[in-house]
């Protein structure tokens, strides 16, 4: 069953419905739904221009904290079972880093060409050195 997100009418929230059919609160569920959240994001960062990163980044945080009390409440043999989906969502979470460093530097590139076109475009030539063959390479 999905429910709109309340930060983006477009974006739709997943209830907890949890991970092959475990309890909602299990750590398994908990750690399919922070897959499920993490490969979504990822995904549309790299596909979807209007992607609302600020709704993604509250439910991926939403869903680390349920999976931080679910750490500090499980005991250690049961975390032994979830190694690998641990290990799994380390590796889609590594995934997901490099889309958002790929994405930010794409956006610093624009800002900066951006910039530079807009201070080119206000330099009257008045105080630039390079205008009057001063300026050094």
């Amino acid at each position: 069953m999905n429910e709109y997100s309340e930060f983006s009418p477009g974006l739709t929230r997943q209830a907890d419905m949890g991970a092959a059919g475990a309890a909602p609160g299990s750590l398994a569920a908990i750690i399919g739904r922070i897959e499920e959240a993490v490969e979504a994001e990822t995904q549309a960062i790299r596909s979807d221009p209007a992607f609302d990163i600020k709704a993604s980044n509250a439910r991926k945080s939403r869903y680390l904290y349920e999976l931080n009390r679910a750490m500090k409440a499980g005991r250690p043999e049961t975390m032994a079972e979830h190694r690998d989906g641990l290990l799994r969502l380390r590796q889609k979470l590594a995934r997901n880093e490099a889309a958002i460093l790929a994405h930010l530097n794409a956006v610093t590139e624009v800002a900066n060409l951006l910039k530079d076109a807009i201070q080119h475009a206000e330099a009257d030539g008045t105080y630039s050195a390079g205008q009057f063959g001063w300026a050094q390479s």
